[in-house]
């Protein structure tokens, strides 16, 4: 595997079919396996991320969580049949790439983006979240997030955010688009409602296993319900 900071992509496609997804959803965690030049990949269901329960799920949105070791194997990736079977289903399709910025965690027990590249960036941010949700204070957690939810809608510079999971409950995760690293700084740090979840994590132990990841946006292109963002 290569030192370097990986190229990391986030596809996400509307489909026609669910069946069809659900069917691509299986298949597929196989063939990425053997993928020249990929470093860490996850299929995952979508969502509002509202409440992290099954009743947030967008059975019509589907993504691919996709590591490089460099810009020319996600490129490669791109004509290849995976991306050509999803896009076969789909009525749209969005994809953001992104290099490390900074990250900290774990991700099914492994350290997904590798080496980030600290520093001050100018353009769009993404932040990814991702968590393994304790059982025994799942409700707990359940009660706190609609507040978040619900501040984050209406933050300054957000221009759009999903959930995303492996799995309809326990397993969640955000990907959130910032027009600036102040804009996520300042719904992460200083808003209260976030404020306080953050504060409280440490405390209450929420999380069995958690990652934060912010990125800067090398590329950005198609449509989410309809939209450029």
């Amino acid at each position: 595997m290569s030192s370097a900071a990986p190229v990391v992509v986030l596809h996400v496609w509307g489909t026609r079919s669910v069946p069809s997804a659900l069917w691509r959803m299986a298949r597929d965690r196989f063939g990425l396996r053997r993928t020249p030049g990929l470093r860490f990949a996850k299929l995952l269901g979508t969502g509002s991320g509202e409440t992290f329960t099954p009743r947030d799920a967008d059975p019509g949105h589907w993504a691919a969580l996709t590591v490089w070791d460099d810009a020319a194997s996600a490129t490669s990736f791109e004509s290849g049949r995976l991306v050509g079977a999803w896009d076969e289903i789909a009525h749209e399709r969005l994809r953001v790439s992104m290099s490390p910025l900074s990250s900290r965690g774990r991700w099914a027990g492994a350290d997904p983006f590798g080496t980030a590249q600290p520093g001050h960036h100018d353009g769009p941010v993404v932040a990814i979240t991702r968590a393994r949700i304790r059982t025994a204070r799942a409700l707990q957690f359940w009660r706190a997030v609609p507040a978040v939810s619900t501040d984050l809608q209406g933050s300054p510079g957000l221009r759009m955010s999903l959930g995303i999971g492996e799995a309809p409950i326990g397993l969640q995760g955000t990907f959130s688009l910032w027009d600036s690293s102040a804009s996520l700084v300042d719904f992460a740090y200083r808003r209260p409602a976030h404020l306080d979840v953050v504060r409280r994590t440490a405390t209450v132990g929420w999380y069995a296993e958690e990652l934060f990841a912010r990125f800067a946006v090398l590329d950005l292109h198609g449509t989410y319900r309809g939209v450029s963002p």
